[in-house]
C-alpha cells in the first residue's frame, strides 16, 4: 500500500476554497498532495505512470458508485433510490458538493 496514493479525508475538502484555514492545516497531515485550480482544491495523484488532478466531488462519486455496485451485488437488485447523509458540522457548500457527487 502506497500511503501517498491512498485517499482518505476527501470530505473535509468538499466545498471549500483552497485558502481556507482548515484545508490548509488538513494539508499538513495528508499523505497525499492537495494543489490549487481556480481556488479550490484538487487532488494530485499518479494514475498509470502519469499525473491526473481531480476534484474531491470526483473521488467522493467514485466511493458512492462502488458502494452501490457493492449493495447491489449483496441485495441482487438494482439499487434506484438510496439516502446519502451529510455531517452535522457541514456548512450549505459541502452539503452541496455532496449533492453534486
Amino acid at each position: 500500500v502506497n500511503p501517498s496514493q491512498t485517499l482518505f479525508d476527501v470530505k473535509r475538502l468538499l466545498g471549500r476554497r483552497f485558502k481556507d484555514s482548515t484545508v490548509q492545516s488538513d494539508m499538513k497531515l495528508l499523505p497525499y498532495q492537495v494543489v490549487e485550480r481556480q481556488g479550490k482544491p484538487m487532488i494530485s495523484i499518479h494514475v498509470d505512470g502519469s499525473q491526473k488532478v481531480v476534484a474531491p466531488e470526483e473521488i467522493s462519486a467514485m466511493v458512492l458508485t462502488k458502494m452501490k455496485e457493492t449493495a447491489e451485488n449483496y441485495l441482487g437488485a438494482e439499487v434506484k433510490h438510496a439516502v446519502i447523509t451529510a455531517p452535522a458540522y457541514f456548512n450549505d457548500a459541502q452539503r452541496q458538493a455532496t449533492k453534486d457527487a
